[in-house]
């Protein structure tokens, strides 16, 4: 039996996704005049930059102009660590988060009181724009902590009028055990740990189709449309991409209405460009390019043409919603986590989209990246279903030629595939570590 989806209830603090264009850029104009000035005023870099080009505040008199002001990168904030991009006084911070970076210290962001809630409110108009509302229970599954995906989740739930769970991650039987028992009716994380819990579910013998959960709104890492489709055929659920990063405010900058035609940006409070990652040119939308984001609310730490290294396009056509935020395509992929492998550029997100294009394959994979005598290897590691595994050598062997090829032909290169058994790779209770690469680069 399908379960039922009711029809969204929108919250009033959504109104502000459905200004008429004209209304909504003079908000933003309004916003950003404030921004760039607060930022010339208070951080220094900024100001330095802004000399350097021979700009000053007054001459900001235009979205357009916007094109004028330096870009902002991770490492600014890295060498910046821990305070020297504030724009407001220890005295008013109320919050501290920090990035998940893998390596050096971490990127360290703040928040004033009116940070909060206005990150409040972008995560309460992102659950209200897939349907959520006062009413529903919300199993926050995201790492509560210095990550900013716990705690962004569970006020803008709370702001909604939601009933949270604050679960964090981890603890997989709990989880699964909870979703049951409390009837929840929708769950926050990344999508690799659903369906990490779907399959240890299945073990524990609960249909997630059975159950009152009816939305997952998934993030923190790239996930494909075959992803969504396999979620959502597994668990009966309606899957939602959010997007946001912890150097803009984090989750809820952009997210999925129940159209799923990709997340609206939230443009009252975060500016989109899209740039040529190699030129910085602004490129019109519908274009793919790098995304670049400015903060036109946040007060404690202003980001001015941030470069997110997020791969994507604006889609500027009015969703069937009524929205007239624009959408963010799906991002797949980024600048910074492309590999080359022999000349060529690859991106993990296109070996799980030919995976996932091949029957008998699960979505769980390992790409092992390594040199030997000088040459590039790859050998993807894949899981397959239990009847696969069990099943003959010359069956086995064919599965394999069929991924090797179905990689060959999305990436243009080939890769040894190296079929295993179902709950052989790790499980990731947090973002999916995708990628192994034991060069020496």
């Amino acid at each position: 039996m399908s379960k039922v989806h009711p029809p969204p209830i929108m919250h009033p603090a959504s109104a502000m996704d459905f200004l008429p264009p004209a209304q909504l850029q003079q908000v933003q104009l309004t916003r950003l005049k404030a921004m760039v000035q607060r930022a010339y005023d208070h951080v220094a870099l900024f100001r330095q930059r802004m000399e350097e080009r021979h700009l000053q505040p007054p001459d900001v008199n235009s979205l357009a102009d916007l094109e004028k002001l330096p870009f902002t990168v991770k490492a600014d904030l890295r060498d910046a660590y821990p305070f020297g991009l504030f724009a407001s006084p220890l005295s008013e911070i109320v919050r501290f988060h920090a990035s998940s970076g893998t390596t050096g210290k971490p990127i360290v962001v703040a928040y004033t009181q009116e940070d909060v809630d206005d990150w409040s409110q972008a995560m309460l108009r992102s659950f209200a724009a897939c349907g959520l509302h006062r009413g529903d229970i919300i199993q926050n599954a995201y790492g509560y902590g210095l990550f900013t995906g716990g705690l962004g989740a569970h006020y803008g739930a709370e702001a909604l009028g939601a009933g949270v769970i604050p679960i964090s991650g981890g603890n997989t039987d709990r989880q699964i055990m909870i979703l049951k028992d409390f009837g929840v009716t929708a769950i926050c994380c990344t999508p690799s740990y659903f369906l990490h819990l779907i399959d240890r579910a299945g073990e524990m013998g609960v249909n997630f189709k059975e159950l009152p959960l009816r939305a997952g709104v998934f993030g923190a890492e790239p996930w494909t449309e075959s992803m969504r489709q396999r979620i959502e055929a597994e668990s009966g659920i309606k899957a939602y991409d959010i997007y946001g990063l912890s150097e803009i405010v984090g989750p809820g900058v952009a997210m999925e209405c129940v159209h799923q035609s990709g997340p609206h940006i939230f443009e009252d409070m975060f500016y989109p460009e899209i740039i040529d990652p190699d030129t910085g040119r602004v490129l019109p939308d519908g274009t793919e390019g790098e995304l670049v984001l400015t903060t036109l609310c946040k007060r404690a730490m202003p980001m001015i043409r941030y470069r997110t290294r997020d791969i994507t396009s604006l889609a500027a056509d009015r969703c069937p919603c009524g929205r007239t935020l624009r959408r963010i395509c799906r991002i797949g992929r980024r600048s910074d986590d492309m590999l080359i492998i022999r000349g060529v550029n690859m991106f993990p997100s296109q070996i799980e989209a030919a995976l996932l294009k091949v029957e008998g394959t699960l979505p769980h994979y390992h790409i092992l990246v390594d040199r030997v005598k000088g040459l590039d290897t790859v050998e993807v590691q894949v899981e397959v279903t239990p009847e696969v595994f069990s099943d003959t050598v010359g069956a086995m062997e064919q599965l394999q030629a069929r991924l090797s090829h179905s990689i060959e032909s999305v990436v243009g290169i080939r890769a040894a595939v190296r079929l295993v058994a179902p709950r052989t790779l790790q499980r990731s209770e947090g973002k999916a570590k995708r990628v192994t690469d034991k060069r020496n680069l």
